[in-house]
């Protein structure tokens, strides 16, 4: 394919490839020019699109960096820092599950994480099965490494947990190589069961599939659950791969700091392999994570957790019985996903932010059509992130039902 310059002369240039065509803009990041335009218009935006804590990062974090600061910022390990990898292994040993330090890999983010695990169970072509509505990224990741998402829905009548068997075994063909779960779940909240993971198990076991599970919110669990993470799944020990990040854990999205957890040794080789090409993880950063994982026990989790769950009652508080909103109560992380009375979520969201204030303020959501791969679903809800204080989110929340009581597009 050839294009022509932008100066208009006529020489054609290359294109560039399918890959960066096809690739998906965030929903969550792709309203930002609009809220911008306001800010600078001099309107306040509250950011319900984004989950970017505000809970502040431990202040031992930078302490523990301050004492490792050396002469030379060199490389370090393409796998991580020792210290670091054995760190994350007390972390599980308190929460009862074995892990050995050469079965965790350190990973530039959740991100990371997530591309080397698709890639070190996939090849070109292949297919994952993935529950919408599903963390956008994935869509990215996946056109990234060259492979492709099924779909398999979940419902907002059901609080988005697992369909059934036969749903999920309807995705399955010859291409088949995984399924894919986040739990907690982004953009939901919901908190899949012991129960529903074993069953997930059995279907990959028949099959001879990998289970990938995206557990960075696993600390975030409310209403007295406790999060089951599939490391404990006794009959796929070789079967499961987990994805995590500090990012919301320590309250350090910007570290960019994951990890891959494997009992399989050939998948660790190759995911060691990919981070050779890659050279190394931020290395400063390791250091304080490691000194966390080590020095915070279960009372700031669960502090940090129950901060989330005051905020989650607030949402629940300002939106049950607005009429034409619906969603269940979220179970963990800090999201929800929400059907509200309007034809298009992403006009909507754009109008919040270009068309109406209260007082010289507005609120931003992430339309919800972009973490769903099925084209139709979603275009009538939103994903909330409750991460601002709860006076914010009381004001926010009340500035987002004004705006829907008003908004041209709403659905009769």
């Amino acid at each position: 394919m050839k294009r022509t310059t932008s100066k208009g002369d006529g020489v054609p240039v290359p294109a560039s490839s399918r890959r960066a065509r096809l690739i998906q803009a965030s929903p969550i990041r792709k309203l930002n020019p609009l809220a911008d335009a306001a800010k600078k218009s001099g309107i306040r935006v509250y950011h319900l699109n984004i989950g970017q804590p505000d809970i502040p990062t431990p202040a031992d974090y930078w302490e523990a960096m301050k004492c490792r600061i050396p002469e030379v910022l060199a490389y370090g390990p393409s796998q991580g820092i020792p210290e670091l990898r054995e760190a994350i292994c007390r972390y599980y040993d308190r929460l009862g599950t074995a892990i050995t330090s050469d079965q965790v890999m350190i990973t530039t983010g959740g991100s990371e994480a997530v591309i080397f695990a698709m890639m070190a169970v996939c090849d070109e072509g292949d297919e994952v099965i993935c529950f919408e509505p599903f963390y956008t990224n994935y869509n990215g990741f996946a056109t990234m490494a060259g492979i492709t998402l099924v779909p398999v829905r979940s419902r907002v009548e059901d609080g988005f947990h697992l369909p059934s068997d036969d749903e999920i075994e309807s995705g399955f063909t010859k291409r088949t190589k995984a399924v894919l779960v986040c739990n907690p779940n982004n953009p939901t909240g919901t908190v899949l069961e012991a129960g529903e993971l074993e069953r997930l198990a059995k279907l990959v076991e028949r099959h001879n599939l990998f289970l990938l599970a995206d557990e960075v919110y696993r600390d975030f669990t409310f209403d007295a659950r406790r999060h089951a993470s599939v490391l404990d799944l006794a009959n796929i020990p070789e079967q499961v791969i987990v994805m995590d990040s500090i990012s919301k854990r320590f309250s350090s999205c910007g570290a960019r700091l994951g990890n891959i957890i494997s009992r399989n040794t050939e998948v660790m080789e190759g995911i060691l392999k990919f981070g050779q090409a890659r050279l190394c993880p931020p290395t400063m950063a390791q250091y304080g994570a490691a000194y966390l994982y080590d020095k915070l026990d279960e009372s700031y989790f669960r502090k940090v957790s129950d901060t989330y769950q005051s905020r989650r009652d607030v949402l629940v508080e300002e939106l049950e019985g607005v009429e034409g909103v619906f969603f269940l109560k979220p179970e963990g992380a800090f999201y929800a996903t929400i059907r509200i009375p309007v034809k298009d979520a992403d006009d909507f969201a754009a109008w919040m932010l270009t068309g109406f204030n209260v007082d010289g303020r507005t609120t931003m959501v992430a339309p919800a059509a972009g973490f769903y791969a099925t084209p139709g679903l979603g275009l009538d809800e939103v994903r909330i992130a409750y991460v601002l204080k709860e006076e914010d989110m009381r004001t926010s929340l009340d500035i987002l039902k004004k705006g829907l009581a008003v908004y041209p597009g709403r659905k009769a």
